[in-house]
């Protein structure tokens, strides 16, 4: 049995309901899910898209929350059962993500599945990068995975989650 560390999130829609439906959908379709933090409500990050006609509204805040899951699907099969997810969940991604990091625009969405760490795989290909190169750098990562995983370390960095929460 492999681990799975996801972040899941969403700023757009029932963002409560969204995260319950994702949560159930991962139990059903990646795995078993052995810890779970508490919702943590986040400011967007990062360079975000405006609101279309909002005429400068605000970025609805997100919900995140942290899990580690159990299975036994590769980290390939875990990250396209995660997109699948998504749209099951409303997602809709403009382009592809490529041209969306290199220009380093966000978008408000309705559900984002991220694995951040699959065992203590490194992996760097086009489709898939393991750890999860930002994550280190981002609050709204570090925080559920300390409460869900506080002693586990980076496998590139050599630093726990709580030595890297520390660091921020």
């Amino acid at each position: 049995m492999n681990q799975v560390v996801l972040l899941i999130g969403g700023n757009q829609g029932d963002r409560m309901a969204l995260m319950e439906q994702a949560t159930e959908q991962i139990r059903e379709r990646i795995g078993s899910v052995v810890a779970l933090s508490r919702v943590y409500e986040t400011e967007p990050w990062g360079d975000f898209e405006m609101p279309e006609g909002r005429g400068g509204v605000a970025v609805p805040w997100f919900l995140n929350r942290g899990m580690l899951v159990e299975t036994t699907l590769s980290p390939w099969q875990v990250l396209r059962t995660a997109l699948a997810i998504e749209a099951t969940l409303g997602r809709r991604r403009l382009g592809d993500a490529s041209s969306a990091s290199s220009t380093r625009i966000y978008c408000s969405r309705t559900m984002d599945i991220d694995l951040i760490f699959y065992d203590n795989l490194i992996v760097d290909t086009s489709e898939l990068t393991l750890p999860h190169p930002r994550m280190h750098l981002r609050r709204f990562v570090l925080e559920p995975l300390a409460e869900i995983i506080p002693d586990y370390r980076h496998p590139v960095l050599g630093k726990s989650i709580i030595q890297l929460l520390h660091e921020i």
